[in-house]
């Protein structure tokens, strides 16, 4: 019996990269998945009904179930259509991965108007706009769920050339957060998921197009961790963030140090000068390795 059996998942952006591997892992694993993609560009241009309907049909080869949805997820209505599309297939969602994505990569002084609010609509806006009819749902039906919202190490970390992606990212690690508690009452369990991978997305970025970058980020070694968060061996998680990428896994979380403190009187901007030791810590550098 898969890890998932018998649950429905929404996966967008899955036509390809990151979300076509969760998909058909999911369904390898026993789900019911509605395979989400617009079919766009890599910067979100142009539509087309054949990325979608491709893994869908691989899927469905392979004995599993799955339906195709060509909707945008940075409309508010959209997201309701997607939310339908699995309702009118399967009755019901147990599972959301928004994943969904595009990148206009420029430095702030290059980047205009149209390319900030095109990443952020997609990704920012779009995981609202997926996620609260979801989540609603889930909510009324009573039996709890699993949400997963892809972020990024460009967000949480930073990363030159992405004000705009890394601002969309970082925003949805702060809705992650805060969704995570609201869900607690209901059953519903929120994840944030850091990948490293090269694909469609990432295939040009620096450092990634080598082949020994492709052969050890590939992006079918991201899934089993989205599993594992979806699936029952992790249901007394949530508001976690997990990085994955290659051969690792860990946890990324904001954490705080032990800092300045005074008994009496106010700090002084001298007194944080004379005590940085106490109040920074130490640089370490990451390895995503």
């Amino acid at each position: 019996m898969g890890l998932v059996e018998g649950k429905v998942a929404i996966v967008t952006g899955a036509g390809g990269g990151l979300g076509r591997e969760h998909a058909l892992l999911l369904a390898k694993e026993g789900a019911a998945v509605v395979v989400n993609d617009l079919g766009g560009t890599r910067d979100g241009s142009g539509s087309g009904k054949a990325l979608a309907d491709q893994v869908a049909d691989e899927i469905k080869t392979a004995g599993g179930e799955a339906v195709a949805n060509y909707e945008s997820v940075s409309t508010v209505k959209g997201g309701e259509q997607i939310l339908q599309t699995a309702l009118d297939a399967f009755g019901k969602v147990d599972i959301l991965i928004n994943n969904a994505g595009i990148l206009r990569d420029k430095t702030l002084a290059k980047l205009e108007e149209p390319d900030w609010d095109a990443v952020i609509s997609v990704h920012l806006k779009g995981v609202y706009c997926m996620t609260r009819p979801v989540f609603n749902h889930m909510k009324a039906r009573g039996e709890g769920g699993v949400i997963v919202n892809t972020s990024s190490t460009s967000g949480l970390l930073g990363n030159f050339g992405q004000t705009n992606y890394g601002a969309a990212k970082a925003g949805i690690a702060g809705f992650t957060r805060c969704l995570a508690l609201e869900g607690k009452k209901y059953n519903i369990r929120v994840w944030g998921l850091a990948p490293v991978a090269v694909t469609r997305m990432t295939e040009d970025l620096p450092g990634m197009g080598s082949e020994e970058s492709r052969a050890q980020l590939s992006a079918e070694r991201i899934a089993p961790t989205v599993l594992y968060m979806v699936s029952d061996l992790s249901k007394d998680k949530t508001g976690k963030f997990l990085f994955a990428g290659g051969r690792r896994v860990a946890e990324l979380k904001m954490v705080m140090s032990d800092g300045l403190r005074k008994e009496s009187g106010d700090i002084s901007a001298q007194d944080i000068a004379q005590n940085e030791e106490k109040i920074f810590l130490p640089d370490e550098p990451i390895s995503f390795m």
